[in-house]
């Protein structure tokens, strides 16, 4: 790597706002804030919205989208075209 041209990539702390789970991982991420992890040392602290602790996808609290209902609700409002009609 050239000497100069890449940001710093340094441990981070990142904290999920909604449930409050922290994790310490690398980022090039820089902030003002600072939290002292469990192993002593003081790192940069970024807050997140959204991570895999809050997000309904990794939680099981994804609602699944009728798509049948919806496409039987089409065809009953404009019916069934057969092949042959324009």
């Amino acid at each position: 790597m050239r000497d100069g041209i890449h940001p710093d990539y340094h441990p981070v702390v990142f904290e999920d706002s909604g449930t409050g789970d922290s994790w310490l991982g690398k980022s090039t991420m820089t902030t003002d804030r600072t939290t002292v992890w469990t192993d002593g040392n003081t790192y940069p602290h970024v807050l997140l919205d959204v991570s895999s602790y809050s997000h309904p996808y990794y939680t099981g609290q994804m609602k699944i989208i009728d798509s049948a209902g919806r496409v039987e609700r089409f065809n009953r409002r404009y019916g069934k075209r057969s092949r042959g009609d324009s």
